[in-house]
């Protein structure tokens, strides 16, 4: 048998397929379709049992068939029996031969009967539709027996008339669905292939009389204070009078015929993303009333600036994909709210829809809670960019109808959602004529929104400039009036890109640890009137819950359920992790992004409102002061409300404290907080939106200044001890040294306990488990060459440099031995002389370890030196003490309270923290580097079958303003060696642990986002040197 020609046909349907229309609320008869359907899967496309049992036979026998849920996908129903899910990011999942699938394509006859409602309303429809709400990739529709139609466009609404088919009593409706179709070729966006129904099934009654589509068209006169509803109606003759009614404006407006209707001018609040203000308002005809919630806003691009209601805004906000990691893209409205509640608690305001229209139900959560959307169009075609030129399809004629299909289709449905700002024609496609004609479409049919697509490289049909991923050199050549911008060389159309708005599509990608320099991005964002927006690369991870063999659970990403071509774990990218609970990253986000800026200097509060329209009426800021990480003293900050775009200031002085209840070397910190007053539909009263902290002199609230540092002598000298000697425990073949409580090998210097606590260390260690950024290419490497001096854009050498942790294997650091040199004795103290290195190389690290009893406290001073001819970053430089693995409790006063790194802090705030030990540490899917606090003043650790733990750092003394991440060290406490984390691929390939390890490190390297863009920022990279740190040990019995 051959190939169903309309799966290579480039044909966008066929058959009764409707043009598309909004999809609103209305009170005409629906039948839901969802529920249990009958399900039969086979491997082609045309299986043979057509010819015997063919699925549109009304008569046909399906007991033998099984059951599904609709909506789902298949794949992820049937424990495996039915297929599998398949990632890919670019390549495609069969062989490039457009508009060719495979004929080995899965294909799932769907099949479910139903009872026509026996009422008047359904007997006298003019018209019955049937609406596919979303099926991937293509389908194919029979009703009673009767082929309706084929369907394409996976998330895209299609409607079919299904009049004169559908019959009283019984029906039997079947939607066969292909896996594979030339459609596929379109919509190759970076997430798992899932076919089947995964969006709603519903039958739709059309009364004589009805409203076949309609638009209310809304404006915003920002001068006047009005808003304005200009009414689209299409309808039969039949369908007049029609009636406007919004009762809180007081409108109530009747037209008799089409040539009747004028906008709608009425006094109102205007709708943004900070104040989604929206009206409840009725189209009503003789056949049927539909609902809509009406937002006022006015979209208007003025030279190179894009207004809202007459002022600029600036889009914070990540990229949406549906995915769930049980249903996939089936959609479920209280997780969307939780997800978008979510965002909003963390300071986004804007959505791009990656790749395609989400479920409508998503912008009516836009609308009302209040987002800037970028509606994107369900395209993209990123795989040709392997085989060839990526304008394959973007610029052949054969495609076009394809093409305008899809944008049409997402432009009518959602076109009354004040929350839409702004079409994008799709993702990652190439340009060429099909996208300029979409692009025509819309400026034709949509004037009042502009069109986006990143593709438009040199601004030919699109209203905006948006970039993926521009390294920090690009952003200011391109906000600034000079400077290369890539893939542009005519200084005209340079110019024309610098007078358009710009935006950031995709930037941060979020994989793993990371990303890095959000902050130094921020920066540069607020630098110039014509930036516009920035969308992180995206909001969650995609993993699909499945388990191992023996049934571990776990979240899955590329190559888990045996794909033969995969892309890894490059889909577990987001904010969020697969199991809900956000990553470091989004609340490293929150804090660069946040609405407003508080700040302390020189006696002057202020308090900067970032946004556009809504003052700080809705916050309450207060202060906080800490002496040693304990709250001494707060209240309220009495600062007048700030105008949206403004900043106020007000003389304030924190009050003095009482010298006598405080050490003299005590460190003080002022911490400010916005939060706001009362509750919202997305966080309650309370919730804090800004924080600021600085570390405030001493002398300012009264206290004493700290005395000159002086050097301690140890209080107990080292004692030989030989093996015969040693107490029950301590393995030192060759004789232990003892100073104080604290143990030693004589041969190897190695601290073995101190105290009652058996130790094992402290070893010199510069490895970290990499980062999946730490081993990416995605972007230009900074090791070799220097961003500042590279010219504006990316250089070839800097995209060819191999992954920082190609370079860190290369030399050894994952796998050092360590030589002791000498071990020796002074008066008081036990020195540790040693050098590490790697077979192969001649590169060393040389460490010395100082030990000296101090009362009743084991003091470690430790010093690095560096060999000449290292040529990479370091990963680390700190030393590893391996502890009991009873350790469960941990408290400590310094950064936190998640992680932090040299590119990643600014939600780090200095203070007193608690945790269990298992929660410290991140389950990123991949494992990796994860858990580093830096500027540890003390820790505290215990449990219950194990002595308690004290660590005390001291300040490097380099004169540092106290307070300041950096200054100490840092520490990372968990149950997994960063080598056994580097050599699992998944979280349950993890050893079951065995001891508890406390990192302790002077400093660590950035974290960058390379596996797509920038590498760590010379500035935040940790080269080799010099580096000393100081420790202090504390071991008590509980």
């Amino acid at each position: 048998m051959t190939e169903p020609t309309y799966l290579s046909d480039r044909t966008p349907s066929a058959g009764r397929v409707l043009p598309a229309r909004a999809w609103l609320p209305t009170d005409a008869p629906s039948l839901q379709l969802d529920g249990t359907w009958r399900f039969r899967l086979h491997d082609v496309a045309d299986p043979a049992s057509d010819a015997t049992e063919p699925p549109w036979d009304v008569l046909l026998d399906d007991s033998g068939w099984e059951a599904i849920t609709v909506p789902s996908h298949w794949v992820l129903t049937g424990e495996g029996t039915r297929g599998r899910p398949w990632y890919t990011n670019v390549q495609y999942p069969f062989p490039v031969d457009p508009p060719h699938v495979p004929r080995t394509n899965p294909t799932a006859d769907h099949r479910r009967t139903f009872e026509l409602p026996d009422d008047d309303a359904w007997r006298n429809a003019e018209r019955v539709l049937l609406r596919l709400d979303g099926v991937e990739s293509a389908c194919r529709v029979w009703l009673n027996g009767s082929e309706v139609g084929v369907v394409k466009g996976s998330r895209l609404v299609h409607e079919l008339d299904v009049t004169g088919l559908v019959r009283p009593g019984r029906n039997v409706l079947v939607v066969r669905v292909h896996q594979w179709s030339d459609a596929t070729y379109l919509e190759d966006q970076d997430q798992w292939w899932l076919p089947g129904i995964f969006r709603s099934v519903t039958l739709l009654a059309r009364p004589v009389g009805a409203l076949d589509d309609v638009w209310a068209r809304t404006g915003y006169d920002h001068v006047a204070g009005t808003g304005e509803i200009d009414l689209d109606i299409a309808a039969s003759p039949s369908a007049w009078p029609v009636t406007l009614t919004v009762p809180e404006l007081g409108v109530d407006v009747r037209w008799d015929s089409p040539s009747a209707v004028t906008p709608v001018r009425v006094p109102a609040e205007p709708w943004t993303a900070e104040t989604p203000r929206l009206y409840d308002a009725q189209v009503s005809s003789p056949g049927e009333t539909v609902s809509l919630r009406l937002g006022f806003r006015t979209v208007r691009i003025d030279g190179s600036r894009f207004t809202v209601n007459g002022q600029r805004i600036v889009m914070r906000g990540v990229n949406r994909h549906e995915t769930h990691p049980v249903r996939g893209r089936v959609f479920d409205e209280a997780h969307a709210r939780a997800d978008m509640a979510l965002m909003k608690r963390h300071n986004i305001n804007a959505i791009r829809t990656a790749h395609y229209p989400p479920h409508p139900r998503v912008l009516d959560l836009a609308d009302e809670l209040g987002f800037w959307v970028v509606d994107e169009c369900d395209l993209e075609t990123h795989g040709f960019e392997l085989v060839g030129t990526l304008d394959t399809e973007s610029d052949d004629p054969r495609w076009r109808d394809a093409f305008l299909d899809r944008i049409q289709r997402t432009v009518e449905r959602d076109k009354n959602h004040p929350s839409v700002i702004m079409w994008s024609l799709g993702n990652e496609s190439g340009t060429g004529s099909n996208l300029a004609a979409m692009s025509s479409w819309v400026h034709g049919r949509d004037p009042s929104r502009p069109v986006h697509y990143e593709g438009d490289r040199t601004g030919a049909y699109t209203d905006v400039y948006s970039r993926m991923y521009p390294t920090l050199e690009e952003v200011r050549a391109i906000l600034g009036e000079s400077g290369e911008i890539v893939g542009v060389t005519a200084p005209a159309q340079a110019a024309r890109l610098r007078g358009q708005p710009f935006l950031l599509c995709e930037y941060a990608h979020a994989m793993g640890n990371g990303p890095g320099a959000l902050a130094a991005y921020e920066e540069l964002f607020d630098s110039s009137d014509r930036f516009h927006g920035a969308f992180v690369w995206e909001w969650r991870d995609h993993g699909i819950l499945t388990t191992t063999g023996d049934g571990v659970p776990f979240y899955a990403y590329g190559g888990d359920f045996g794909e033969t071509v995969h892309d890894g774990s490059f889909v577990m990218d987001g904010l969020v992790r697969s199991d809900d609970v956000p990553s470091p990253a989004l609340a490293e986000l929150a804090a660069v992004i946040a609405p407003v800026r508080l700040s302390f200097d020189a006696g002057r509060a202020t308090l900067r409102n970032r946004r556009a329209f809504a003052s700080t009426a809705d916050l309450d800021v207060t202060w906080t002061l800490e002496v040693d990480g304990h709250e001494v003293a707060g209240g309220a900050l009495d600062l007048p409300d700030v105008p949206a775009g403004e900043a106020r200031s007000t003389t304030w002085q924190p009050p003095a404290l009482d010298a006598r209840r405080h050490e003299p070397s005590s460190e003080v910190f002022l911490t400010l907080t916005a939060a706001l007053r009362e509750a919202t539909p997305w966080a309650p009263a309370g919730h804090v939106v800004a924080r600021h902290q600085v570390a405030i002199d001493p002398h300012l609230v009264g206290l004493d200044p700290a005395p000159a540092p002086r050097r301690r002598h140890g209080t107990a000298a080292p004692q030989v001890v030989s093996a015969t000697d040693m107490p029950a425990g301590i393995d030192a073949p060759g004789g232990a040294l003892r100073l104080g409580e604290a143990w030693f090998d004589r041969d190897t210097g190695a601290l073995l306990r101190i105290g009652s606590l058996d130790v094992d260390g402290p070893q010199p260690e510069l490895w970290r488990a990499p980062t999946e950024n730490d081993s990416a290419t995605g972007g230009p490497g900074y090791e070799v060459v220097d961003p500042a001096t590279s010219g504006d854009a990316p250089s070839p050498e800097s995209l060819a440099q191999p992954s920082a942790a190609a370079r860190w294997r290369e030399r050894g650091l994952d796998r050092l031995e360590h030589r002791v040199r000498d071990v020796e004795t002074r008066d008081d103290a036990v020195v540790v002389h040693l050098r590490s290195g790697a077979a192969g190389t001649a590169l060393w690290l040389g460490t010395t370890l100082t030990y000296r009893w101090l009362d009743d406290e084991l003091e470690v001073h430790i010093s690095f030196e560096a060999s000449n001819g290292w040529d990479c970053t370091w990963p680390r430089i700190g030393v590893r003490l391996d502890l009991p693995l009873g350790f469960d409790e941990v408290a400590w006063f310094g950064s936190g309270p998640g992680e932090a790194y040299a590119d990643s802090r600014s939600a780090a705030r200095i203070g007193r923290f608690a945790s269990l030990v298992d929660e410290l540490a991140e389950p990123y899917a991949v494992p990796q580097e994860t858990g580093h606090r830096p500027d540890l003043r003390e820790l505290v650790t215990s449990g219950e079958h194990v002595p308690t733990l004290r660590v005390r750092t001291i300040a490097d003394g380099s004169g540092a303003r106290p307070g300041t991440l950096g200054t100490r060290p840092g520490f990372t406490l968990v149950r997994h060696t960063a080598q056994e984390l580097d050599v699992a691929r998944h979280q349950h390939e993890l050893p079951s642990p065995s001891r508890t390890y406390l990192y302790l490190d002077a400093v660590q390297h950035g974290l960058g986002s390379r596996t797509c863009g920038m590498d760590v920022r010379p500035e935040h990279a940790l080269w080799p040197g010099s580096h000393a740190m100081t420790v202090l040990l504390r071991v008590t019995d509980a």
